[in-house]
């Protein structure tokens, strides 16, 4: 049986449903603030518990000359500020274990990236802070062998871990979703499905990574069918011109109506 727990406002694996939204990385403060107040109203229309997302340093880009971020102490207190001013837990990413108590002081959730979700010391570091910890599903790993990831994080007596489905490599530059994931993970842990990276084609676009967001909407409105607790989107206001993740990020103008059909699929199944 999985456990359900709270971060501030949000129930995680209660039946609800929720949001884990915003820019891949803090392109700036007065950028990443004005995403998480947009979201913020669209979310709070429709009653939907939302969880902000910003990354402080993207630390796998594809090429060594792309934009990761601010890092670690300037990005910290940005997001720490951001919390702070709307009352919105945090999430952001962490890529080594000294990071992890730092990062701790400005965010809600850690995000364990799925290309380290099998990295011991950075899920025992993670989980070490006290935080809620999000382990996204590492793109080569079975479904089933997430159950390890959680007995990392609940070996330091945290047992505040979710577990997120972002695809599976599928040839070259390519990803596809098992949707008997889903169910497969969550005996193990709340699951949340994100649908921004889903849609991404690693690597496939000239040194950075290309998209198809046309099927967001699409995987999303399937993955809250097959009974998901919380649904992770990468949104920007300026996808073509966003400095990381635009190829598979959903336009904000689009999150409405996008939440609205989620909403309506988890009434029908409840």
């Amino acid at each position: 049986m999985i456990s359900a727990f709270s971060v501030g406002d949000v129930s995680i694996g209660s039946g609800g449903l929720f949001l884990i939204a915003g820019p891949c990385v803090i392109e700036s403060e007065a950028h990443a603030r004005r995403m998480a107040d947009a979201i913020q109203r669209i979310t709070s229309d429709l009653g939907v518990p939302y969880v902000f997302k910003a990354s402080y340093d993207k630390a796998n880009r594809t090429a060594v000359s792309s934009f990761r971020g601010p890092g670690l102490q300037e990005g910290t207190a940005i997001l720490r500020r951001i919390g702070e001013a709307t009352g919105l837990p945090v999430l952001t990413d962490v890529h080594e274990p000294s990071h992890c108590a730092v990062a701790a002081e400005g965010a809600d959730i850690l995000q364990i990236p799925a290309f380290l979700c099998r990295q011991t010391n950075l899920l025992v570091a993670a989980a070490e802070t006290g935080r809620a910890i999000n382990v996204k599903k590492g793109q080569f790993v079975a479904p089933a062998d997430m159950r390890y990831a959680v007995e990392k994080i609940t070996s330091t007596g945290n047992q505040r871990v979710f577990l997120t489905e972002r695809g599976t490599t599928f040839g070259y530059n390519n990803l596809v979703v098992d949707m008997r994931s889903l169910a497969i993970m969550r005996q193990m842990a709340p699951v949340v499905f994100d649908g921004t990276h889903s849609v991404q084609t690693p690597s496939a676009a000239n040194g950075v990574s290309g998209g198809q967001p046309e099927f967001i909407p699409l995987l999303a409105r399937a993955a809250v069918a097959a009974g998901v607790d919380g649904v992770f989107l990468e949104v920007h206001d300026d996808p073509a011109n966003a400095k990381s993740d635009g190829a598979n990020a959903l336009d904000l103008k689009n999150l409405r109506a996008v939440l609205e059909s989620l909403l309506a699929i988890q009434a029908a199944i409840s």
